[in-house]
């Protein structure tokens, strides 16, 4: 119960001496309970200055009827490890060119070309309901509830006729 009188003191006159305190007991635990989970010791070290600046500025968020001072002290220090491990697993963005880009190969724009009209053959002959579909989900970008409602149709069947069309390009463009 003792260190449920410091952190009190901390939260209502933020008391530096029993801050002191909670710091000299916990700070060295926390960083060893890190550096158990895998932390290297310079990181644990950050990782506990960092727990400790929180129990300092959200004292007033501590309830001890929900849990003791060590179980709200350590597990501010777990978040705190998680949110380090997200922010270290996060990708480095890609290097973007700058300038203009490549001019296609020849072959490349004349292979796209030809596609892109048996792409619209196939369309053209699709069943009127089926290509009106498939024209608003993806060159309208409507979703399939936005199109039910648009055309008063069940989603089922909205659903039903975009994925029989879907596969009639797909035939049709091998």
């Amino acid at each position: 119960m003792a260190w449920v009188t410091q952190v009190a003191a901390v939260r209502d006159a933020k008391d530096k001496a029993a801050f002191a305190e909670l710091f000299a007991y916990f700070a060295p635990r926390v960083k060893s309970f890190l550096m158990k989970s895998g932390a290297s010791p310079d990181l644990a070290e950050e990782c506990a200055q960092e727990v400790m600046v929180t129990l300092w500025n959200k004292a007033h968020l501590f309830d001890p009827t929900k849990a003791s001072v060590s179980t709200w002290i350590f597990t501010i220090a777990r978040n705190r490890r998680i949110d380090l491990l997200r922010k270290q697993k996060r990708p480095e963005p890609e290097d973007l060119p700058w300038g203009p880009e490549a001019e296609p190969e020849q072959a490349d724009a004349m292979g796209l070309q030809q596609e892109t009209e048996q792409l619209g053959q196939a369309l053209a002959a699709l069943p009127a309901e089926q290509r009106k579909l498939i024209e608003r989900a993806y060159f309208g970008e409507l979703s399939h509830s936005e199109i039910a409602a648009e055309t008063g149709l069940p989603l089922g069947t909205i659903k039903s006729r975009i994925r029989l069309a879907l596969e009639r390009l797909r035939h049709t463009m091998k």
